[in-house]
């Protein structure tokens, strides 16, 4: 049986998830102030450079927060940054006797300094309440904030055996419409989505969500060469996400140049093998506060991208449907491993079925 802090905490985590994938480059993150066994305020941080979920929680409860218990999926702020003070004031001056936090902030350079604080002041604290639900809720953050590069999810749709393609490279579609809507769903609460040039001459995408009051993705594309026509979808179809190309130092200027005249943002990258150095554009995505990438790429960007050891997560949907035939496309392309303890291990392994279809997500470490 759930505790009366669990209660709480969990309806913070759950006003917390309402801003996926609006708050980046912040966390999400749910308060709620709880007093007498009533809930006198609640708020949730909905995007970067609005109030932060303590600071709407305490407004709302007003006097009523003496007293009582703030509930907060992370830690408190004690910092100022460039959109909004610090919370730590604001907690200790609503005269909250007990504070209860899910995780500490992950961010090396502030951690504990807003627990510090709420201490000093005489405040009960708790902490770790449902820290493993609240870790979760803010993943793509904790790698961002640690590493300066994006929490990674590799997206794959394929048949039962394994297969993206048929042999004349026909696609559309393997999977249902449920399952394609959340894979709409998976764009629209990443901060990008990247696919390989092959994709945009096979396909030519949109790559944006289709869902009501969604939010498209920037686009990335990796051209090596820059093979991409001028008039592709991504290019020149109106979006509120920009293009971003990822190619070599040594491809033309005249052809940078034509990509930037028509919007796209051109990053040079570091060559691997003759191709794009994938934790390269990585580290440049997260220098520019892009916070999770999608990939949606094909057999060999799929192959590239676990090869280089970019992905963090895996979400696979597979189609009761069975292909066969060895000249059809698998879903990630390389050589294989020559030993079978060289094959790479999931864990926290999940399943449900979207339509027809079984989703598989799983944590690549």
């Amino acid at each position: 049986m759930k505790s009366l802090d669990e209660k709480y905490m969990g309806m913070a985590l759950r006003l917390a998830e309402k801003a996926r994938g609006r708050t980046s480059p912040n966390p999400m993150v749910g308060a709620v102030v709880v007093k007498n066994g009533h809930v006198v305020g609640r708020g949730y941080h909905r995007k970067a450079g609005e109030p932060h979920a303590e600071a709407i929680a305490l407004k709302k409860a007003g006097p009523a927060a003496k007293s009582g218990t703030l509930y907060v999926t992370l830690e408190p702020c004690s910092h100022t940054n460039k959109r909004t003070p610090p919370c730590t004031p604001l907690v200790v001056q609503s005269g909250v006797k007990r504070v209860v936090i899910a995780m500490i902030d992950p961010n090396p350079h502030v951690s504990g300094g807003g627990i510090s604080t709420i201490r000093k002041s005489g405040i009960k604290l708790v902490t770790g309440v449902l820290e493993a639900e609240a870790r979760k809720l803010n993943e793509a953050f904790i790698k961002h904030v640690t590493t300066r590069t994006p929490f990674v999810t590799l997206k794959i749709a394929q048949t039962l055996d394994g297969k993206i393609a048929t042999a004349s490279g026909e696609s559309k579609w393997i999977t249902s419409e449920e399952a394609r809507e959340e894979g709409r769903r998976l764009r629209d609460i990443n901060d990008a989505i990247l696919v390989g040039v092959n994709t945009i001459l096979r396909d030519d995408p949109s790559l944006t969500t289709r869902i009501p009051g969604g939010r498209d993705p920037i686009r990335v594309i990796v051209d090596s060469t820059l093979r991409m026509p001028l008039n592709a979808k991504v290019l020149i179809q109106k979006s509120q996400a920009k293009t971003m190309v990822a190619t070599l130092s040594n491809v033309p200027e005249s052809k940078i140049k034509k990509l930037q005249d028509i919007g796209a943002e051109v990053l040079t990258t570091k060559s691997v093998l003759g191709r794009v150095d994938l934790q390269d554009i990585m580290k440049k995505l997260g220098q520019k506060d892009i916070m999770s990438v999608l990939i949606e790429g094909g057999a060999e960007v799929n192959a590239s991208a676990l090869k280089s050891s970019i992905v963090d997560k895996i979400v696979m949907f597979i189609a009761p449907t069975i292909m066969t035939g060895k000249d059809s496309l698998c879903s990630i392309g390389g050589i294989s491993p020559k030993k079978l303890g060289h094959a790479i291990k999931l864990h926290n392994v999940t399943s449900r079925f979207v339509g027809q279809d079984l989703m598989i997500e799983a944590y690549v470490r």
